[in-house]
């Protein structure tokens, strides 16, 4: 019971990274969002949550982290109310920034709760496998439960949902879960703000590339500024005695390369689920409903690469499933670029979903025990909050990547379809053109697709980093196998 209102507290976190991405054509016919500055509806709570991770497993460790897992929980309910009731962009925005406060607070406390309920060995590990599981199945999960929202409702209900969720897991901790032991310390405030301020003034400068291009001068001044402000952060967390981000953390070769390695392969899927949003209700005309059945089967088959990671690891290690993993997203991404305006889900979505799937299922489990492993106990909480936190920075700063390749991209196609329409149109379909300047299908279809295909390109070489630092960098011991065998006890406090 411990195991499942913790792994529902982190399906509720991680499936509301997703859940939204169906509703993004309401919510932008909704609430008169630009293509391009659709993006902040995800990046929004995500650079939020990403950005506190760390703060609130440090907030687990020093005031106790069921308390402290409860709260995340109770203020991301809050925050999915106000965003269900905001009427223009600006609170909805807000709204996704404080969802992602919540979840920041509530998400690694979760994962240290895990460390901390279950020993060391094949018991733990189970334990990892359900979470990762989750954590990975979660967004298909979020895709298919917000098709079914949107169709039968409307947007509004994938941020109301978790209203309810939300309070009865409030309710359940106290019964199911125990207290932990609380470490002295302090928070470091200053660390925490300037890393999510940094990081949001990076995403933004490449949003606003896409939009606007390399040489406008609020581009390169964001730019700048990130810059400033993530070297102050890295110098901050040099000289505290407490660190938000414990730098040590990197000192281990294994732990260093997991880091590296989720920044990569979430900077990938969260453009996958992104722009496959787009593409099958956009071009292939599907429905909420049957965009959502579409990633359905990416569920089932993330938890058969993580139920197979989670039985062999304790015999052949986690490296090779690291590798094999990262190699197969890749190659479903790469088979992903060959996507047209002729392509079709069967022919063309779903094999790739499926290999990339598989690979995902591998690595998601083989990272969360890399990234906790020869952790001591009064630090589960930094080390825990860190791999999330580079899952959603990842995440965040690899959407915008993607988004402002997306935007070069179908800029470049525009220069070709505007003067094609422009030729053929007639005068009521020009002057609707110059009214809106959105383009009719066919020629908004091939936009649309000539910008997804460049986006996947990337996110393809984002799987390819993550495989070679797998190959080189990470380097399993045999006491590292003796662990997962159950056989090197707790970790040191």
């Amino acid at each position: 019971m411990a195991l499942f209102v913790i792994a529902s507290c982190q399906l509720m976190v991680v499936l509301d990274i997703t859940i939204v991405n169906i509703a993004l054509p309401d919510i932008q016919r909704s609430l008169e969002f630009s293509t391009t500055s659709l993006s902040w509806v995800v990046n929004a709570y995500t650079l939020t949550f990403g950005g506190l991770l760390l703060l609130g497993g440090r907030m687990g460790d020093i005031l106790g982290r069921r308390r402290v897992f409860v709260f995340g929980v109770l203020l991301f309910v809050l925050a999915s109310l106000l965003g269900g009731l905001a009427q223009n962009s600006w609170q909805l925005l807000a709204a996704r920034a404080l969802q992602g406060v919540g979840g920041a607070i509530a998400s690694p406390t979760a994962l240290s709760l895990i460390s901390t309920t279950f020993r060391e060995g094949p018991e733990r590990n189970r334990a990892f496998g359900v979470f990762a599981a989750v954590s990975a199945g979660g967004g298909a999960i979020g895709l298919l439960a917000g098709g079914v929202l949107v169709e039968w409702l409307n947007w509004r209900w994938v941020l109301f949902v978790n209203v309810p969720i939300g309070l009865l897991i409030a309710l359940a901790t106290p019964r199911w879960i125990r207290e932990s032991e609380r470490h002295p310390g302090h928070f470091d405030l200053t660390g925490a703000l300037t890393s999510t301020i940094g990081m949001v003034l990076l995403v933004y400068g490449f949003i606003r590339a896409a939009q606007d291009g390399w040489r406008d001068g609020l581009t390169l001044a964001a730019f700048g500024a990130a810059v400033v402000v993530l070297s102050v952060f890295v110098l901050v967390e040099q000289r505290s005695r407490q660190p938000i981000t414990p730098l040590h953390m990197f000192a281990d070769r294994n732990r260093a390369g997991t880091y590296g390695m989720m920044l990569s392969l979430a900077a990938a899927i969260f453009g996958m689920f992104f722009f496959l949003t787009l593409f099958v209700q956009n071009v292939l005309d599907f429905s909420p409903l049957q965009a959502g059945l579409a990633f359905l089967p990416v569920s089932a088959v993330i938890a058969v690469g993580a139920g197979l990671a989670s039985q062999l690891l304790p015999k052949f290690g986690p490296k090779p499933f690291m590798v094999t993993g990262a190699i197969l997203a890749a190659a479903g991404l790469a088979w992903l670029t060959l996507t047209d305006v002729h392509s079709t889900y069967a022919g063309s979505i779903l094999g790739p979903l499926l290999v990339f799937s598989l690979g995902m299922g591998m690595e998601f489990v083989s990272l969360t025990l890399m990234a906790l492993s020869n952790v001591a106990t009064h630090e589960t909480g930094a080390a825990s909050g860190l791999l999330n936190a580079t899952q959603q920075v990842g995440g965040s700063l690899g959407l915008s990547i993607l988004v402002t390749m997306f935007g070069t991209a179908s800029n470049n196609e525009a220069e070709k379809q505007i003067p094609a329409f422009m030729a053929q149109a007639t005068p009521a379909e020009r002057l609707r053109f110059e009214r809106t300047g959105r383009l009719p299908p066919p020629y908004a279809d091939e936009i649309l697709t000539a910008g997804v295909s460049s986006a996947f390109v990337v996110a393809a070489i984002f799987t390819a980093i993550a495989a070679v630092i797998a190959l080189l960098v990470i380097q399993v011991r045999p006491s590292d196998l003796e662990r997962l065998q159950g056989g090197g006890g707790m970790p040191t406090p």
